[in-house]
């Protein structure tokens, strides 16, 4: 017997939980919301809250040392998705990217290069606004994660 698919949503800040909720709920996923800070969830057997110490990478310490082949996580966090990739889990960011083995790199570089720069006082900007087609393309893509693992698992 294979085990369940689980779903960990690196939640501080996550401005898809609701969402996430949604998907995993219709597929029936055990789901762990992992935030330094109480996050309100809903009443559900199925979903967890974890409130981790603060501190940089905590979160993402717990949803990495857990995190089985199969799994997937909700995180804007590339190390954390490079971490997850590498214990064959699936990770998708909040505006529908998927991380993959041949977009990781890349985007580890570009995480290293924003940061250098924002080192010597460059202002590099932040994120493009959330909006409709971000959430749209992040329950497509999720759904897409969920399917693939499952099929996976069979």
């Amino acid at each position: 017997m294979t085990s369940p698919i689980t779903l960990y949503i690196d939640a501080d800040a996550c401005p898809v939980k609701d969402e996430a909720y949604k998907v995993a709920a219709r597929y029936g996923l055990k789901t762990f919301v992992v935030s330094n800070s109480y996050v309100r969830i809903p009443v559900s057997a199925r979903i967890e809250s974890v409130v981790v110490d603060a501190g940089p990478d905590v979160a993402d310490d717990w949803i990495a040392e857990r995190v089985q082949p199969g799994d997937v996580v909700v995180t804007n966090d590339i190390p954390l998705a490079d971490r997850t990739l590498k214990a064959g889990g699936a990770a998708v960011a909040p505006n529908g990217r998927i991380f993959t083995a041949d977009s990781i790199g890349s985007a580890l570089a570009g995480r290293a290069i924003g940061e250098h720069l924002r080192s010597m006082g460059e202002i590099t900007g932040g994120p493009r606004a959330f909006d409709a087609k971000a959430r749209s393309a992040f329950l497509q893509a999720l759904d897409q994660l969920i399917v693939k693992a499952m099929r996976g698992r069979r």
